[in-house]
């Protein structure tokens, strides 16, 4: 049997165990880390880092170019989720390479 069917198997046992009061309950605590808002130079220059055109850049985050223009002139700024990814980006070492644009 595959590994997801074990692990899922295992924890609906340990879910009827402890529905029934014979076990305990694991739990997982997270932290989020506040969204980090970037400034208009600080985006072009993540967009540099990586290696990418604005065009592969917009559609890495799922936008218009003009979107990304936008951004990188200031005349508008991202919502959270692109924070999100662009705190990835900054953070993650990349190879260029892995971002060409589609013919």
């Amino acid at each position: 049997m595959s590994s997801l069917f074990e692990d899922l198997k295992q924890g609906l046992e340990e879910a009827i165990s402890y529905e029934k009061g014979q076990g305990k309950a694991r739990v997982k605590t997270y932290t989020i880390l506040p969204v980090k808002e970037y400034s208009h130079t600080e985006i072009r220059e993540i967009r540099l880092k990586a290696g990418m055109t604005q065009k592969v850049f917009a559609a890495y985050m799922g936008v218009s170019q003009k979107t990304v223009e936008a951004w990188e002139c200031g005349r508008t700024h991202p919502t959270g989720p692109v924070f999100r990814l662009l705190d990835i980006l900054s953070t993650e070492d990349l190879d260029e390479t892995e971002f060409v644009e589609a013919k």
